[in-house]
């Protein structure tokens, strides 16, 4: 699991049957207080907005996220963070 930054949001007319209903955000990691400079695209499992700090489920984990064991997904958001006491 990752800290990471919602930048965006992705829009597709056309998606696998096992994720619609389902947003795509564009997300960038965060490392000691630092967003990194690489984004990926993550399902929103939690409803998550443009800015807010986010964990995000990586791997078969990120399947458990949504819910969903044979969904095609290797990240997803699984929590806004409120509050950040590093």
């Amino acid at each position: 699991m990752i800290l990471a930054k919602v930048c965006g949001s992705v829009v597709s007319t056309s998606k696998n049957e096992k994720l619609v209903g389902y947003k795509f955000m564009i997300v960038k990691p965060i490392e000691n207080d630092k967003e990194i400079e690489k984004y990926f695209i993550a399902v929103d499992g939690v409803g998550a907005g443009v800015g807010e700090k986010v964990l995000v489920a990586l791997g078969s984990a990120a399947r458990l996220g949504i819910q969903n064991p044979e969904a095609p997904v290797d990240a997803t958001i699984v929590g806004i963070v409120d509050e950040n006491q590093g």
